[in-house]
């Protein structure tokens, strides 16, 4: 997800980095299988209990052979969106792909969020913690180092994820993301570190409604960053704007913590009547008397407050709609995001160096290199032009093979969040995958 004009519409080396799994679910299959939440230490700026990041796994732990590869696509989700967003995504490639593990990640910032009430289980429970305000909240001056958060911070992040998949090359990788986790898919490919060029650790890019070069100008929002606007941005920031404020809603996590509420009374109380609905902002609260899962189906069916957070019932139903913004491990949304990622993936969006890159210190330098198979996929919010700037990416660089899908009936959330069965874009994504796993 990506904020557009009001709302704009990424771990884990498993044991010598002290990975903690969590709970998961046992599939039934012939090889271990994985569906779990694990985490990990990570660097960077902010205090210790904030250098963490977090995937979410699901998939075989192993290949049937030792000398056999696992292909693991690493997922980043998009603007204020968590790894949640993958849960019947990554669920449904992994049961088609029995040689591929799919990873979810959850930038560092989902270390800022108080989950507790969540984690009961109990919506009431939760309702009343968090709509009482017994939660614990995070402010700019609380966590004044958010604002160093930037993209910088969030490739090097996915760096470590990258790297530990690929399990000291014993696995290839295909990173991709959804929305402007496409974006930072596509900054991470061409990033330079220190040298060696990101797409040089991955077998395949996958961008799922959403990438660089204009890919939202079909939506209205054209990015072009000026070297003045850049260093207006940073002193905003220095000065303490350091949260996106596109959805605040009172605090800055307001609007996320009511969704996820929402998805948990529709999961766990779905044909009760609604007590949620009166404590929602006046531009979010139902006209009529609706159930859990009518308030749901309000707010993202009936009466959205965006394109980009709409469904179409078609493809997604209140049940996957509830399945994935009622999780707890790992969340639907993501409470915190900083404006410097906001600065950051605006100014990188035309994909080539510049002067407003050099300001903000971003080093996108390699797009031109990438020799990497592409997989794009644009629902209907974009009117074509996700696939259009794929191309453009695909027309300046070395990459031979691409692969472009898309679905005008679907929206910005349908693309991962609707079952498995009901999602077309499976049709042609699960083939480009397996292309890849033939060709190792």
């Amino acid at each position: 997800m990506r904020t557009g004009t009001v709302i704009a519409s990424a771990a884990m080396l498993v044991g010598s980095l002290g990975v903690a799994p969590a709970a998961g679910t046992a599939a039934p299959q012939s090889r271990p299988w994985r569906d779990d939440y694990i985490s990990v230490a990570a660097g960077g700026p902010g205090p210790a209990r904030t250098d963490r990041v977090h995937v979410y796994r699901v998939g075989p732990a192993h290949a049937r052979l030792v000398l056999v590869l696992v292909l693991v696509l690493v997922l980043v989700p998009g603007q204020f969106v968590a790894a949640g967003e993958f849960r019947n995504l990554a669920r449904g490639l992994a049961t088609r792909l029995r040689d591929t593990e799919v990873w979810a990640v959850d930038r560092r910032q989902t270390n800022l969020e108080d989950p507790a009430g969540l984690l009961t289980g109990d919506p009431d429970r939760a309702a009343d913690y968090y709509l009482g305000g017994h939660y614990r909240t995070t402010t700019a001056q609380s966590a004044p180092y958010v604002g160093q958060w930037g993209l910088t911070v969030a490739v090097n992040d996915l760096r470590q994820v990258v790297l530990a998949a690929r399990d000291g090359g014993r696995r290839q990788v295909v990173l991709g993301g959804h929305s402007w986790g496409a974006t930072t898919a596509m900054a991470y490919a061409a990033w330079d570190f220190h040298g060696l060029a990101g797409y040089r650790d991955l077998s395949g890019l996958v961008l799922i409604d959403g990438g660089v070069h204009d890919a939202f100008a079909g939506e209205g929002d054209i990015y072009r960053v000026t070297p003045d606007q850049a260093r207006s941005g940073l002193g905003q920031i220095a000065a303490g704007a350091v949260f996106d404020p596109t959805v605040a809603m009172g605090r800055t996590e307001t609007f996320q913590i009511l969704q996820e509420l929402a998805g948990l009374y529709a999961q766990k109380m779905p044909d009760a009547p609604s007590t949620l609905a009166a404590h929602l902002p006046p531009g979010l609260q139902p006209t009529r008397p609706v159930t859990n899962a009518g308030l749901l189906r309000w707010l993202y069916v009936e009466h959205p407050l965006v394109a980009d957070l709409s469904a179409n019932p078609d493809y997604t139903s209140v049940e996957a709609l509830a399945d994935v913004f009622g999780a707890t491990r790992p969340q639907g949304f993501e409470w915190y995001w900083p404006q410097r990622l906001t600065l950051d993936l605006s100014a990188a969006d035309p994909f080539v160096r510049t002067a407003t890159t050099d300001v903000l210190g971003l080093r996108v330098w390699h797009g031109h290199e990438i020799n990497v198979p592409l997989y794009s996929f644009q629902s209907g919010l974009t009117h074509g032009t996700v696939n259009d700037a794929a191309r453009w990416v695909v027309d300046q660089s070395r990459i031979a093979s691409a692969t472009y899908a898309g679905d005008d009936k679907m929206t910005h959330v349908d693309v991962t969040v609707a079952e498995p069965d009901h999602n077309p874009m499976l049709n042609s994504l699960v083939p480009f995958l397996q292309n890849l796993d033939n060709q190792r």
